[in-house]
């Protein structure tokens, strides 16, 4: 096991004027999972590359262990990585695809054999050892890849979206088998996806990454909860958070949040810490809402037009349009709905659930009790 630290790590290619990675620091502590989370392009990957050792370190400096390891080459390093394709030679069997890597380091056969029966045994493999990966389902090839990378017993895992190419269920079922992998070796992991809910159900920790630097820390809930900007609340969640522009105003001593038609109150923050006048992002997560009239839960409702309502069993998702300013939101709500596409649709909520944002920076306007 190995504490990863990353001082202000940087990456730039030749020819581009932007860094693919700017300046990124955090610390892994021993043992940990940290997923790094983001879109296509905003350098989780290129950062997963530079600690494996497969990318130049351009600026900055990467500790391993409380070693400095800048220039030292992955083979090294003492670390194992699991990449989005399988990689497994098709002509060796589950076996030998397991044990290669060990046989090229010279390892003794005993202890080829010792970590590869505990390999298997800790992810099922065992009944599949003499198969060769064209009769194993994409399941079975990701726990071999997997499996390569437990023998080794290396300090640190690195994962570059390793359940991208699996089915929805697939996906499910390897993403708890690496949650319990990770309680059993107790080894530090680095994990990239661009999907919030692996990151959500996964890490322990999660780095939010926009345009190569860091955007956030954290807990996942602390980070769902509490967004350090708008990127964070959009990109975070399940649907979105709704974030539409509003003006900020008083009204015989309430907080407001004025958008199109619509006032929004805001309860969680003094009168005398806004300024009336200024721009804003308000958010409000699509949960937060209830059909107005079902439920006692809301105490301020907006109004607008049904455009869709999407059917999805255990909840379902409606489309309302709130007018000129404001647009569509999206509401996620648990009963069925039967009305007609068009209609009038009075939507409520908690005003303790509102964000707000400044639509300058889009960083996130501290409220009390959510600092």
């Amino acid at each position: 096991m190995a504490v990863v630290r990353l001082d202000n790590l940087s990456k730039r290619y030749t020819g581009t004027a932007d860094a693919a990675v700017d300046r990124v620091s955090f610390t892994v502590a021993d043992g940990e999972f940290m997923v790094l989370l983001g879109p296509s392009g905003c350098g989780k990957s290129t950062t997963l590359r530079m600690i494996a050792g497969l990318e130049a370190i351009s600026e900055g400096a990467l500790w391993i262990d409380g070693r400095q390891v800048n220039t030292v080459p992955a083979k090294d390093r003492d670390i194992a990585m699991v990449f989005q394709s399988y990689a497994l030679y098709p002509h060796m069997t589950v076996r030998d695809n397991l044990a290669f890597g060990l046989r090229r380091r010279d390892v003794a056969k005993a202890e080829i054999e010792r970590r590869v029966a505990l390999a298997a045994s800790i992810l099922g493999l065992e009944p599949l050892l003499e198969r060769k990966p064209f009769a194993l389902s994409g399941g079975q090839r990701q726990r071999v890849a997997l499996g390569r990378a437990i023998v080794r017993e290396p300090k640190v895992f690195l994962f570059d979206e390793p359940l991208s190419n699996l089915d929805a269920a697939l996906r499910v079922a390897t993403r708890n088998e690496l949650v319990k992998l990770h309680r059993r070796l107790g080894v530090t992991m680095i994990y990239v996806t661009h999907d919030q809910v692996e990151a959500m159900t996964m890490g322990q920790r999660i780095c939010v990454m926009n345009r190569g630097r860091v955007a956030q820390i954290g807990a996942p809930l602390e980070v769902y909860r509490n967004p350090a900007d708008a990127f964070v609340a959009r990109f975070l969640g399940s649907p979105p958070m709704n974030l539409f522009p509003a003006t900020l105003r008083t009204d015989g001593g309430r907080a407001l949040a004025a958008a199109g038609t619509h006032a929004i109150p805001l309860e969680r923050w003094r009168t005398e810490a806004l300024s009336p006048g200024r721009e804003v992002l308000c958010g409000i997560r699509p949960e937060a809402f209830e059909i107005a009239g079902r439920t006692t839960a809301g105490t301020a409702t907006v109004t607008g037009s049904l455009s869709a309502i999407e059917p999805l069993g255990a909840e379902t998702l409606l489309l309302v349009d709130l007018g000129p300013g404001v647009g569509e939101v999206t509401a996620r709500v648990r009963d069925d709905v039967d009305a007609p596409i068009g209609s009038t649709m009075a939507l409520s909520f908690q005003p303790a659930s509102v964000y707000l944002f400044d639509r300058t920076s889009e960083l996130a306007i501290p409220a009390e009790g959510r600092a």
